[in-house]
């Protein structure tokens, strides 16, 4: 029926094109159409009918032959699986076997695997690897061969390892010279004679060098130690041929050496103060330079009045000598004019002798106070930091804590002396001060007897 009907289709689809193509002139025309038209349809019917079953044919061959693979493959699976285990039990057999001869051996194979991976690891940081670059490769090499029991390391490879490890003992004790390439502060890439103290320092003429085991490289510090007794120990161990050197030794391997690079200078701590510093640092040089000029005129008067103590005659070059020439005008005046006058002579010398005492020891007060202005900003400007960038990183805060210490020590150390300064410079001025009233006191009582 289905063919039936595909025939009928056909014919009818051969028809259209024919009649679209050349109309029949008449019926029996149009007959002869329809039947060439009806032949040609059975013919490529039975033409396609022809290849689909001959691909049918081959769609059986083809799912055939795909299931004797399969059937192939499944057997070669179970044979390869009961090969696996057979090559498994060998194995354990095997390594049974290798334990047994073992024996105490294993032990030091698993020393000496051990060992060799800690030596790789101390050889290409020590500063040794920059004589003997080609040590790493055989450690590797021995390491890799230990771990993957490809096979066993032999006498000469446990010889070689040993005499490695006795180098490396001996060269840390020894100080070499040898020419080598550094690379410098500026980038500059020179070869020149550097020094290896053990394995702790490598130096040249120059200063301090580190060693970069990642790229094998040496190169100078960006950086120095600001102390001249360490960077010109540097130089005397270069020139040095025999003999003691004094040489400073930083047996943490660079850690001690780098905090001391990273220290900061005494003008980059000042630095660190802000505006708030440099004004506390001023004042107290104010106060220092007022607190000497007030020491020495001083000390001048009290060495004149010292002298006037000694002296019959009034002298007007000091202050109890101009006190005295006030007695000596009004010798013949009565006792209470003489006190009086002599009143008037000494609160005259009193502002010489207190003149900018008083600004010191403001100084020693406020000096402290402006330090926690510095304290204040600094905490300021590091909460600020926080507030945008977070605490991660604690580099990002240290500018504002450093002020806030900085100014701190500062004013200290500003407000401290001042203290002390202010302390000895109005003891002298009260020292005189004390003479003056003890003279003239007694000068009063000595007129008093002899005008009672």
């Amino acid at each position: 029926m289905k063919r039936l009907i595909l025939i009928v289709a056909a014919g009818l689809l051969s028809m259209g094109s024919a009649f679209a193509q050349d109309d029949a002139s008449s019926m029996a025309d149009l007959l002869k159409q329809i039947e060439r038209g009806q032949a040609r349809d059975s013919q490529e019917a039975r033409e396609r009918e022809a290849r689909f079953a001959a691909q049918k044919s081959e769609q059986q061959n083809l799912v055939n032959q795909a299931r004797a693979e399969r059937t192939r493959q499944e057997r070669n699976s179970e044979r390869l699986e009961q090969l696996f285990e057979t090559n498994q039990a060998q194995i354990v057999a095997a390594r049974t076997a290798l334990d047994e001869r073992l024996g105490a051996l294993k032990e030091l194979f698993g020393v000496l695997q051990t060992v060799s991976g800690d030596a790789t690891g101390r050889f290409k940081e020590s500063l040794t690897n920059i004589q003997y670059p080609d040590r790493g490769e055989f450690l590797t090499e021995l390491g890799s061969k230990m771990a993957g029991a490809s096979e066993l390391a032999s006498i000469e490879d446990i010889e070689k390892l040993w005499f490695e490890l006795q180098r490396e003992i001996s060269e840390s004790g020894r100080i070499v010279k040898f020419a080598h390439d550094v690379t410098l502060a500026n980038g500059e890439i020179v070869k020149t004679d550097i020094v290896r103290v053990g394995v702790f320092n490598i130096v040249h003429e120059g200063g301090f060098l580190k060693y970069d085991s990642t790229t094998s490289s040496v190169s100078e510090l960006q950086r120095q130690p600001e102390q001249s007794r360490y960077t010109n120990s540097t130089s005397d161990m270069v020139e040095a041929t025999s003999g003691p050197v004094r040489f400073a030794v930083d047996v943490t391997r660079g850690g001690i050496l780098a905090l001391l690079v990273e220290t900061p200078t005494l003008m980059e701590q000042v630095d660190a103060g802000g505006i708030v510093g440099y004004s506390i640092l001023a004042l107290g040089v104010i106060g220092l330079l007022m607190a000497v000029w007030r020491w020495i005129g001083l000390s001048n008067a009290s060495r004149k009045v010292a002298a006037q103590l000694k002296s019959d005659s009034a002298n007007t070059d000091n202050p109890l000598g101009r006190v005295l020439a006030a007695y000596e005008s009004n010798r013949n005046a009565d006792t209470e004019t003489i006190e009086l006058k002599l009143s008037e002579a000494a609160l005259k010398e009193m502002p010489g002798l207190t003149k900018g005492l008083l600004f010191i020891k403001v100084i020693s007060v406020v000096a402290p106070l402006m330090g926690l202005l510095g304290t204040v900003t600094g905490m300021i400007k590091t909460f600020q930091v926080i507030t945008l960038y977070g605490a991660g990183d604690p580099k990002m805060m240290a500018g504002g804590i450093s002020q806030a210490l900085v100014t701190t020590v500062e004013g200290l150390v500003v407000a401290i002396p001042m203290v002390l300064i202010h302390t000895l410079v109005s003891g002298q001025s009260r020292k005189i001060i004390n003479i003056i009233h003890s003279q003239s006191a007694g000068i009063v009582a000595q007129h008093s007897e002899k005008h009672g």
